[in-house]
């Protein structure tokens, strides 16, 4: 029985988590690879597999990743060389970093 999901999630993360697993899918089948032995090769069971291709929000980020670099789905937009100097580095850094950010409309208190 699958534990219930009682941790909301923004429309965002759910949708984040679909795409992502629909690629992971996507990607395993075009490798030729059936979700046991894609399960295997990653050391999860076929069950986290099937979640993380439905897009589950509540799978470990560590099995995702682990899933996403094996069947090749890359994550980032920096290339190996910058995300191996490590979070030191300022391209690495900021290709996590989102695109836009919105302005603060409210008025910052600053009169302590």
């Amino acid at each position: 029985m699958a534990k219930p999901s009682t941790r909301p999630y923004s429309r965002y993360s759910r949708e984040a988590a679909v795409v992502l697993g629909q690629l992971i899918r996507l990607a395993r089948i075009g490798h030729k690879l059936t979700s046991g032995e894609l399960a295997e090769r990653a050391g999860i069971s076929r069950g986290l597999l099937h979640r993380i291709e439905k897009g589950d929000p509540g799978c470990a980020i560590g099995s995702v990743f682990e899933v996403a670099a094996i069947v090749g789905v890359r994550l980032f937009d920096a290339d190996q060389p910058t995300l191996a100097k490590g979070v030191t580095s300022n391209e690495a850094t900021l290709a996590l970093l989102p695109k836009s950010v919105r302005k603060s409309t409210r008025p910052v208190k600053d009169d302590f």
